[in-house]
């Protein structure tokens, strides 16, 4: 009885294990990514006085404001936002914003 438990739950505990895991951003990744965003938001993500500063931003909410720009929840009167977002995953977003937590603010 104990090993039918364990064979239902094993694969459901990996699953949700590998759910986690891919959940979080990958720096090396979202710096390779981060090439698009330089040409506003500078080499080292501090912006300037039209361009906000995105370095050193908690990831979660980076990535909660990427999502916001993507579906149009946060407002984007320029458009560029959305132009750039568009074709983000969420896991690109979760690199992004791994990567950009790095930079000092």
């Amino acid at each position: 009885m104990l090993s039918k438990k364990l064979i239902v739950a094993i694969p459901f505990a990996l699953l949700l294990a590998a759910g986690v895991a891919q959940a979080g951003g990958d720096a090396a990744k979202g710096q390779e990514l981060a090439a698009d965003c330089a040409g506003c938001h500078g080499d080292d993500g501090k912006g300037d006085a039209d361009i906000p500063g995105i370095a050193g931003l908690d990831p979660a909410e980076h990535v909660k404001m990427l999502q916001g720009y993507k579906s149009g929840d946060i407002a984007d009167e320029s458009g560029m936002m959305q132009d750039y977002v568009i074709e983000l995953s969420d896991q690109d977003m979760a690199d992004l914003a791994a990567y950009y937590a790095t930079l000092g603010k």
